[in-house]
């Protein structure tokens, strides 16, 4: 009665024009993924799981930081403010920071899904009960930045 919901299709409502250049080439980075299966410890490109398939999203983007754990991933990164949490890129943590996905909107994420590979998932009862909170990566202006830690 507990299990993952059916994955739905992406319903992504967020403009591309209000993107900036660096969330542009990450869509097209997650659009790129969606339907790769779900391998435990591989980031691409044939197969992901959760922190692999956040890294390398950033990384074809331009925005470099070391590939580590979802805990890493939690502790290197700051909270966002109360107007970033369901903002594009924003990464959000579940099941005690053992998972993460890419926040499209209020409405959903995307991740890589242990049953179902990298789709897109809705914010429903299942995955909000779940959340441990979020974090933003520092999106370079230009050009590739190394993350400092958000501590």
């Amino acid at each position: 009665a507990d299990a993952e919901p059916a994955p739905l299709k992406p319903q992504f409502g967020v403009p591309t024009a209000k993107l900036g250049f660096v969330e542009r080439l990450m869509l097209t980075a997650i659009e790129e993924r969606l339907g790769t299966p779900y391998r435990m410890g591989t980031e691409g490109p044939n197969r992901y799981d959760c922190s692999g398939f956040v890294w390398s999203v950033f990384q074809q983007a331009g925005v470099a930081f070391e590939r580590s754990s979802v805990r890493t991933f939690w502790q290197e990164f700051a909270p966002p403010t109360e107007d970033e949490r369901y903002k594009f890129g924003t990464l959000v943590f579940f099941n005690n920071l053992h998972h993460v996905g890419i926040v499209a909107d209020e409405n959903g994420f995307y991740h890589a899904s242990t049953s179902r590979g990298v789709v897109y998932s809705r914010f429903d009862d299942y995955w909000t009960k779940r959340i441990n909170g979020f974090r933003r990566v520092p999106l370079a202006q230009g050009g590739s930045l190394v993350a400092s830690s958000g501590r």
